[in-house]
């Protein structure tokens, strides 16, 4: 039996931070894991910029309530979900995802949390599993799974090297050079095809 394991943003929702950044006109905040590979790297920075400017967990959900899916997104999800079992793999917050979780039909989520002060302020986050998309993988495999996977970033590459199928989803020019032997889809459709192909 095939599994299909997605990240979330950048693939079906817009990027959370590159959103709030926009709102708020801080441009540092636009740094996603499409630009750094450490994820402990990238989060620290994001808190920093989050305490310099005193934003809070409110502030970011208000934007948040404002996105909606990337064009294409829900078409392929019902789609995909008619034929294959789903798991969103993503290195977003429960604090963040919920709002989006509600407009994607409630997809299984594996994400991480925060730590948030009695104020508002975020001040730290905790993973729920560290490389907990290559271990998710691999524990699916454990269970006889086929898997099949798809993202857009450097965070990713755990779960599509481990996977039995990749594909990259519109990813940064340096990545797809990076990987020239990984598909890439460029609209959902592209990516239900190369799915589909996976399990032919």
């Amino acid at each position: 039996m095939q599994v299909v394991c997605l990240d979330l943003e950048g693939v079906l929702v817009p990027e959370i931070w590159i959103a709030f950044a926009e709102k708020v006109g801080v441009e540092a905040l636009k740094r996603t894991t499409r630009d750094e590979p450490d994820y402990d790297v990238l989060m620290r920075y994001r808190l920093d910029i989050l305490a310099e400017h005193g934003f809070t967990l409110n502030q970011i959900q208000e934007v948040i309530e404002t996105l909606r899916p990337l064009q294409g997104a829900l078409e392929f999800l019902d789609k995909l979900r008619s034929t294959h079992e789903l798991v969103i793999l993503s290195d977003t917050f429960r604090e963040f995802a919920n709002p989006l979780m509600k407009q994607l039909g409630y997809p299984t989520l594996f994400c991480h949390e925060l730590k948030v002060d009695e104020d508002g302020t975020i001040s730290d986050y905790c993973l729920r599993i560290a490389d907990h998309k290559r271990k998710t993988v691999q524990y699916l495999q454990k269970l006889n799974f086929e898997v099949i996977a798809g993202g857009d970033s450097y965070n990713d590459l755990g779960m599509l090297k481990t996977a039995e199928h990749c594909i990259f989803f519109r990813p940064p020019h340096s990545l797809a050079a990076d990987y020239p032997e990984v598909p890439i889809a460029k609209e959902h459709h592209e990516l239900l095809s190369l799915i589909e192909d996976c399990s032919s």
